[in-house]
């Protein structure tokens, strides 16, 4: 598996942060590249809750939670992913208090590319620029969503 992260500090408590990652199914609220979100599951979000992203190139990714700690961090496993050359994948989002009004995010990626080493490859140099995009713009897209909480 290639691992790949992504951190970005917020200024606001780890409450203020989690206040918009613990509402799992509406991610779309700050994700850039994430027209939709579909809930497959009903209830509260926890160990098993399902979401399909769906995404501005008209593709779509299944995200299920495999660990849930409410306020502190989820990791997720993704599946039906058939736009991306992955065989696997999963996803942690984890907040750490800096103390005082600060929180550092951190958004780890976890895959494995189809094609044996000529994937292996792709995935340490074309799909770490990719995911690092898209792990930026999500950061950033959830700092403007708390911030913007925090104003209204």
């Amino acid at each position: 598996m290639i691992h790949f992260q992504r951190t970005h500090t917020i200024d606001a408590t780890p409450e203020s942060v989690w206040a918009v990652l613990g509402r799992y199914m509406h991610i779309d609220e700050f994700a850039p590249l994430i027209t939709s979100v579909e809930a497959l599951t009903d209830g509260e979000d926890r160990v098993g809750s399902k979401r399909r992203n769906h995404f501005e190139n008209g593709s779509s990714l299944v995200e299920e939670i495999t660990a849930w700690n409410p306020g502190h961090r989820f990791t997720v496993e993704l599946s039906d992913m058939a736009a991306m050359p992955l065989h696997e994948a999963n996803s942690v989002v984890s907040i750490e208090p800096m103390g005082g009004n600060r929180s550092k995010v951190i958004w780890t990626m976890d895959y494995r590319v189809k094609y044996g080493p000529f994937g292996w490859l792709l995935g340490q140099t074309m799909m770490k620029m990719m995911m690092g995009k898209i792990l930026d713009g999500n950061l950033e897209g959830l700092a403007d969503k708390v911030r913007s909480n925090q104003l209204a």
